[in-house]
């Protein structure tokens, strides 16, 4: 007999479930971009969150109330996706409407250090939560964890921009035009969304694997999650305060060394190399997160923000899954050093390619009087 996912009920259920709630977030990520631009974002990240705490209560509640069916799960997970998807491009939008133009830098350095603690102490509170009580429990405190957020955007008050009547074709296309009119904007994304697909996506499927074949198993890999995260939080701390005049040149230098775990576990390297590899990996993704939301926010026009933004995270959610799900049959054929070697050399080169190109050597960073370019809308 052998042992495989595929013949795992639990497993088939897990996934399916993860592409019930995937698959409406890509679909509407860019129409949730059209609704920040087109609405008050405070409003639509209220009734996101709304969404949001209510699929993930449901979900709670469904498994008080004893095994729920695939259908339910999936259409909670479908609800949570949509939540997800008008929430994004407006909170990604929102940070220039509360602090002053020189503190954008500031803001995003300490919304990437929240979201980083978040990502360490989050899992291990969540398996204390299931370990002490239930998975229920735990997807109900989940669930909780909205209400603050849902708390401040109701008293929040944000000077918003009056909107022009259009109809929907109409924003996406001008958010497009605007998009498409910033060379070095469209020349991030793409790079970063190859990267989603050729390293990130296989390294998600096949570090794990790798974890298990040749090291610790699941210790070895929550080791290298922790380490990752510490990583990531010493980064947002690095950028607090920093200024660097080309900070295009910046995240392309520091994300040459974010795919160091990639190379790591390809290399087979010992535990300690390992982690140290996990750590720059998590610098590199902190300064790079801040750099870039920094830089988009000051440079796109601010009516047109949360359609870039849904633009450049459309890169990220919409092929990440698809590496993720050809990183185990290339890596049954080629090799899971293989698989995740290339990615590593592509990194390098692409990344080579990025650094030379004019469009991200030349942007540097704003003083604060230079206004943002102005692009018809």
């Amino acid at each position: 007999m052998h042992d495989s996912a595929r013949d795992d009920p639990q497993c088939l259920m897990g996934a399916t479930t993860i592409a019930a709630r995937l698959v409406p977030l890509v679909v509407f990520l860019v129409a949730g971009g059209v609704l920040g631009d087109r609405h008050p974002r405070r409003r639509v990240m209220l009734y996101a969150d709304t969404v949001r705490a209510f699929a993930q209560g449901g979900l709670a509640v469904s498994f008080f109330l004893g095994r729920p069916s695939l259908a339910l799960l999936m259409a909670l997970a479908a609800l949570g996706g949509l939540g997800e998807a008008a929430f994004t491009p407006s909170f990604n939008a929102l940070v220039p409407s509360l602090v002053p133009r020189d503190r954008i830098a500031d803001a995003n350095a300490l919304r990437g250090l929240a979201q980083s603690v978040a990502i360490v102490g989050g899992p291990a509170l969540a398996g204390a939560l299931v370990a002490i009580t239930s998975p229920a429990t735990a997807l109900l405190v989940d669930a909780i964890s909205y209400l603050p957020s849902i708390g401040v955007l109701l008293f929040l008050r944000i000077d918003e921009l009056p909107r022009q009547p259009s109809t929907m074709l109409q924003d996406l296309r001008s958010g497009w035009r605007v998009f498409w009119s910033f060379p070095w904007l469209w020349t991030v994304t793409l790079q970063f969304t190859l990267f989603n697909l050729i390293v990130w996506g296989p390294y998600l499927v096949l570090a794990p694997a790798s974890a298990g074949r040749y090291y610790q198993g699941a210790s070895t890999w929550g080791l290298v999650l922790a380490v990752y995260g510490i990583g990531s939080i010493t980064g947002g701390l690095l950028i607090l305060g920093r200024r660097p005049q080309r900070p295009l040149v910046v995240t392309t230098i520091v994300t040459f060394v974010w795919v160091a775990p990639s190379a790591a576990f390809a290399l087979h390297a010992p535990l300690l190399v390992l982690c140290c590899a996990a750590l720059l990996g998590g610098i590199a993704s902190a300064v790079f997160n801040g750099l870039w939301m920094t830089t988009v926010q000051q440079r796109v026009p601010p009516e047109a923000l949360s359609r870039v933004m849904a633009y450049i995270a459309f890169g990220a959610y919409s092929v990440g899954p698809v590496g993720m799900a050809l990183a185990g049959p290339v890596s049954e054929v080629a090799g899971i050093g293989t698989v995740l070697a290339v990615g590593v050399g592509w990194q390098l080169v692409a990344n080579s390619v990025v650094l030379t190109l004019p469009a991200i050597r030349a942007l540097r960073w704003p003083s604060q009087t230079t206004p943002n370019k102005t692009v018809a809308v």
